[in-house]
């Protein structure tokens, strides 16, 4: 079997990762024991974020002609890709939240629903909350207007009573 015979399934791995991702975070792993990268896999996991460590160059060929080509500048050394397709923050907030533990793990940069970020943007992508907690905060602050109206009434009858 020829080399490209078996390195076509692995680019065809990577280019379903990506076909329909919402984000994409290439990372550099270099330094991180087993027990650290063990721990990280499963927050990534419980995150529902795709992680895996792929060759540089089958990475090139799955990205070229999509969004996800502008990280090819990024990509040497050791790199790790985590790929999300439901959540656009969580890569980069679960990476960023597990770099300050094991300042090993460096955050290089990513693709976040097709505009590409480098490290400091990926950094500032990873402070926004989550989707859920967005929406949370939004119908509190929709119900609190109409919490407090509720309480003044109340209040309004219940001196009429007295």
């Amino acid at each position: 079997m020829a080399k490209v015979e078996l390195k076509q399934p692995v680019v065809a791995e990577i280019s379903e990762l990506l076909n329909g991702a919402a984000s994409a975070v290439v990372v550099d792993y270099r330094g991180l024991t087993v027990e650290q990268d063990t721990q990280l896999r499963k927050k990534l996991r419980e995150a529902g974020v795709s992680y895996k460590v792929y060759k540089n160059t089958m990475i090139r060929f799955a990205a070229k002609g999509t969004e996800f080509e502008a990280l090819e500048p990024h990509l040497e050394g050791p790199t790790a890709l985590a790929v999300s397709k439901t959540d656009a923050t969580a890569p980069a907030r679960v990476l960023a939240e597990f770099a300050k533990t094991a300042d090993k793990l460096e955050l290089k940069a990513g693709v976040v629903e097709g505009t590409y970020y480098d490290q400091k943007g990926i950094q500032v992508i990873a402070t926004i909350p989550s989707r859920e907690v967005l929406l949370g905060k939004l119908l509190g602050s929709i119900q609190s207007p109409i919490t407090n109206f509720a309480r003044v009434l109340n209040q309004i009858a219940e001196k009429a009573e007295a």
